[in-house]
Parts: C-alpha cells; structure tokens; sequence
C-alpha cells in the first residue's frame, strides 16, 4: 500500500542523508522525497512517498523517530489529508492537436507559463493519480518532452497538525 510519511527534523547538513541512509539500509524504496524549511528556521519538514504494508510502516516510524534529527513523524494515509504534487511539462504541441491541448489545459485548470510556437510549458497541482492521467491525456494531442515532478506533499484536514510534540 501507498503511504505518504510527513517527518519533521533538524533543519541542518546529513539530516536528510541519515534519512535516507536508513530507508537504504533496510530495503525499502522511497518513490519521491520532498524537503523544505518549516515557519521555524531550525526545523525542516521532509514529505515521503513509499510502499509498504501497515506494520512495515509503522516499523519505518519507530526507526525514523530513534534518529537524532527527527523530531516527529506521521504517516498523513493513516489519516484524512489533503495531497497535492506540483508538475510542469514542456510539450510540442502536433499538428491539428491545438485545441484539444487548450481544452485540456482548461479542463483540468493547469496553467501556460510559457507558450512560444514550437512549445508550450504547462503547470498543474493536484493528487497523484491527478498528475498521472493529465500526462496520459496530453501524450495523445502532444509530444511530451520534458516532465518534472514534486512529489507529494501532505497536509492533514482540519485541525491535527504534525508538531513539535510527539
């Protein structure tokens, strides 16, 4: 099962590589990896894409809240959450495809950052699965030639929040 796990750790050099070390060590496979500062300049949150069954998470945790740098965990699937992943694409659009590309642009409520006659750039947020058919759609009306990603990033609904207490 898919888990997206939200960790909140020492915002300084080798936290993330301890991470990581750690996910490396024991096998499991991270799918995508987000980290940014937090409203507090000492604390970094890192938003974490992996697989794996409920006890194997779980276990995943345990581990990551022994290491020095991490201040707390939560795995955001457990729980009901908001998900979002950043995507911009450079697409040449094929001849005759112009419209069904604007439509699709327009549909889904991505956005032309750039659109000069041989390519257009496109950005869309959204869910995972969001991203994945939006691809899928544009590669009928347009040749992809590039895709960047973020990644998950997870916020839970309402008033939890993952802080600095465990």
């Amino acid at each position: 099962m898919r888990h997206i796990i939200s960790i909140l750790m020492a915002n300084e050099a080798g936290a993330l590589a301890r991470v990581a070390a750690l996910f490396s060590s024991r096998g499991y496979n991270i799918e995508s990896l987000n980290v940014a500062p937090t409203d507090h300049p000492e604390l970094s949150r890192l938003t974490l894409v992996t697989r794996g069954s409920d006890e194997v998470i779980e276990q995943i945790n345990n581990q990551l809240l022994k290491l020095v740098d991490v201040v707390n965990t939560a795995d955001m699937t457990m729980d009901d959450h908001i998900e979002r992943e950043l995507l911009l694409m450079k697409v040449k659009i094929r001849p005759g495809a112009a419209q069904t590309l604007l439509d699709l642009i327009t549909n889904n409520h991505a956005r032309v950052l750039d659109d000069c006659p041989e390519t257009y750039t496109l950005e869309l947020t959204g869910a995972n699965n969001h991203m994945d058919e939006f691809i899928s759609n544009v590669g009928e009306c347009a040749e992809i030639l590039a895709v960047v990603r973020s990644g998950a990033m997870a916020i839970s609904r309402g008033k939890k929040v993952l802080s600095t207490v465990i």
